[in-house]
C-alpha cells in the first residue's frame, strides 16, 4: 500500500521529467537587448495575430531601448496608443472553430512551459497530411497550431530509421525556408529570449536590487553584531 501511494505521489515528477527529457537548451540572455528586440518583432508579425499578451503593454519596450516612435512603426498593428496591452481583434469563439480550440494568451508562456520547451517545439515541426493544418511536432503531438514560421524555417520531414526500428524517428529539412538552419536557430531563439523576457520584465531590476538588499543586511548583520558585543560586555 505504501509503495502504490508513493508511485501515485511521484507520478507527475516522472511525467514532468519525460516530457522534458529531450529539449534543446535556449540561448536565453535577458541583457541582450537587441536580441529581445528582434525578437518582439518576431512575436507581433508572426505571433500576436493568434495569440493576445494581455499582461504586456507595447510601452514596456522601451525598457529594452526601443522608442515610443519605433514601437508605432513597427512593432504596433492591432492598436494606435503605445499605452495599451498586446490584445488581438480575433474572438475566442471563431478561434475555437478554426483550429479546435483557443490559442492561449502568451504573457508568461516561458512561465508555465519553460524557455528550453518553446526553443525545442518552434524548431519541431514537421510536414504531417494526417492533421488538420498538414503540420505535427514532435514535441507537442497532435498540435493544432498551424506552422505560422514555416516560411522562415521551410519544411521538415519525419525520418524513420531504416536500421533500427527502435530508434527514435529524426527531423529532415526537405525544403528549405528563407533562413538557413543556423539563421533560424537564431532567430528562434531571439523569440524566446522575448517571450522569456516578456513573462518577467522586471527581473534583472529584480535581482539588482536583491543583491543590494542582501549586501546591506550583510552590512547591518555585522554593525548589528558589534553593537550587541558593546551593549553586553560587561554581562558576558
Amino acid at each position: 500500500m505504501k509503495k502504490f501511494l508513493l508511485a501515485l505521489l511521484f507520478a507527475p515528477l516522472t511525467a514532468f521529467a519525460s516530457e522534458h527529457a529531450h529539449l534543446d537548451k535556449a540561448p536565453i540572455n535577458l541583457e541582450d537587448y537587441a536580441s529581445i528586440q528582434r525578437g518582439a518583432q518576431l512575436f507581433t508579425n508572426y505571433c500576436l495575430t493568434c495569440h493576445s499578451a494581455n499582461a504586456m503593454r507595447y510601452s514596456r519596450l522601451e525598457d529594452v531601448g526601443l522608442t515610443k516612435e519605433q514601437i508605432q512603426s513597427n512593432l504596433m498593428f492591432a492598436t494606435d496608443k503605445v499605452g495599451n496591452i498586446m490584445s488581438i481583434a480575433m474572438q475566442p469563439a471563431d478561434s475555437k472553430i478554426w483550429f479546435g480550440a483557443a490559442p492561449p494568451d502568451l504573457s508568461v508562456i516561458s512561465r508555465s512551459r519553460s524557455p528550453d520547451w518553446l526553443y525545442t517545439y518552434l524548431r519541431s515541426f514537421y510536414r504531417d497530411d494526417s492533421r488538420p493544418t498538414g503540420w505535427n511536432n514532435t514535441v507537442f503531438e497532435k498540435v493544432g497550431m498551424p506552422f505560422v514560421l514555416y516560411g522562415l524555417q521551410g519544411e521538415q520531414i519525419l525520418k524513420e530509421s531504416a536500421h533500427d526500428e527502435h530508434a527514435k524517428p529524426t527531423l529532415e529539412l526537405a525544403k528549405p525556408g528563407s533562413l538557413s538552419p543556423a539563421e533560424y536557430n537564431a532567430a528562434v531563439g531571439d523569440l524566446v529570449n522575448y517571450l522569456t523576457w516578456m513573462g518577467e520584465p522586471a527581473k534583472i531590476k529584480r535581482m539588482e536590487i536583491g543583491i543590494m538588499v542582501l549586501l546591506f543586511l550583510g552590512l547591518f548583520f555585522v554593525l548589528a553584531y558589534y553593537l550587541k558585543q558593546e551593549y553586553w560586555k560587561d554581562i558576558h
